[in-house]
């Protein structure tokens, strides 16, 4: 079954882009293209994609306002954002909002592909150019107040919220895999999630990903 994708960018070169190299592939298909917030929002009453690419910026409304405006009201939606905002400021505002995904503009084909195919298994998916600099910034909570984790349940949960995968960790930490879902699971309890995307959300939200 395909993947039912739509574009909302305000640029019709990028458009064309995105649609070209997604003709490339057979388990992708193009569903709508739309420069405004208001030609996207009147089709989403009509045709509900399973992927919608959105650029943050469009001319008559920006990413913060479209976002929570999707989800409310299509909440099966993965939103991915496509931008030339390399920030991680934007990345946790849309982060926050309920976005599954945040990739620039000058990624590659590959990366996005694979973006893609992530966040339609409702995983999420940041920007490799991005994924340190979201779990360096300084706090913006009071971990004191909120979460108290563990020296090594800290390094989990920034491996995790750097899109590695439990093996991943397990080489990476030098533990057994029995270990790491261990530490996960504590971790969950903890951050009140239920999975890792939930966990990559609300760890890059409160800061905690550091």
């Amino acid at each position: 079954m395909s993947i039912r994708i739509a574009i909302a960018d305000d640029h019709p070169m990028v458009i064309n882009g995105i649609r070209n190299m997604l003709s490339n592939y057979p388990d992708m298909e193009p569903v709508g293209t739309y420069v405004n917030a208001e030609q996207l929002l009147s089709a989403l009453q009509v045709i509900t994609p399973d992927v919608l690419l959105l650029d943050i910026q469009l001319p008559d409304k920006s990413g913060d306002q479209i976002v929570p405006l999707i989800t409310r009201q299509y909440p099966e939606i993965r939103i991915l954002i496509i931008t030339n905002f390399n920030s991680s400021h934007y990345l946790s505002n849309m982060m926050r909002l309920g976005v599954h995904g945040y990739l620039l503009k000058t990624t590659e084909e590959d990366t996005l592909v694979q973006a893609i195919h992530a966040i339609y298994n409702d995983e999420i998916f940041i920007d490799p150019a991005l994924r340190e600099k979201s779990v360096q910034q300084p706090h913006r909570v009071s971990i004191s107040n909120r979460v108290v984790l563990t020296l090594r349940e800290r390094e989990v949960l920034q491996l995790v919220a750097r899109g590695k995968s439990n093996q991943e960790i397990v080489q990476e930490l030098f533990l057994s895999i029995n270990t790491v879902k261990n530490y996960l699971a504590r971790i969950f309890v903890k951050l009140d999630v239920k999975n890792r995307s939930e966990l990559t959300r609300k760890a890059l939200e409160m800061g905690l990903a550091e």
